[in-house]
């Protein structure tokens, strides 16, 4: 079993920045494949970032592409998500997903495929 903490939502106006982290415990992440979705009020969950076990290959949705930053630390059993140039478009409740990825050196991108969720931090961007 994974357990997946995120931290360091909040309130930001429109422009400015914010960095999500989530640490893991149970076990260690480093033969998983991590991920950040996030869903709206009245909207599905959707993806927003997905980065490999190694941390070489990198997915963004194209909602996020050149805003958003994902990394992770093994050693650390962390993850993170930069997020600059916040949108208001960007508030949702934010979650940190781990899938099982014990063969390959994928990111992941749907959310079935993920087996760990964390509980989420609200992001709320303001005008």
């Amino acid at each position: 079993q994974v357990q997946l903490v995120e931290s360091g939502g909040g309130w930001v106006q429109a422009g400015g920045s914010l960095r999500l982290s989530c640490a893991a415990s149970g076990r260690s992440i480093s033969a998983h494949a991590m991920g950040w979705f996030r869903q709206a009020p009245g909207k599905e969950r959707e993806f927003v970032a997905g980065i490999s076990r190694s941390g070489f290959n990198i997915a963004y949705a194209d909602s996020v592409k050149g805003r958003f930053t994902i990394s992770r630390d093994n050693a650390k059993n962390m993850v993170d998500l930069q997020m600059n140039s916040l949108k208001i478009e960007d508030t949702a409740v934010y979650s940190c997903a781990a899938a099982r990825s014990y063969f390959s050196d994928n990111y992941v991108d749907t959310a079935p495929r993920y087996d760990y969720w964390g509980q989420g931090t609200q992001v709320t961007v303001s005008s």
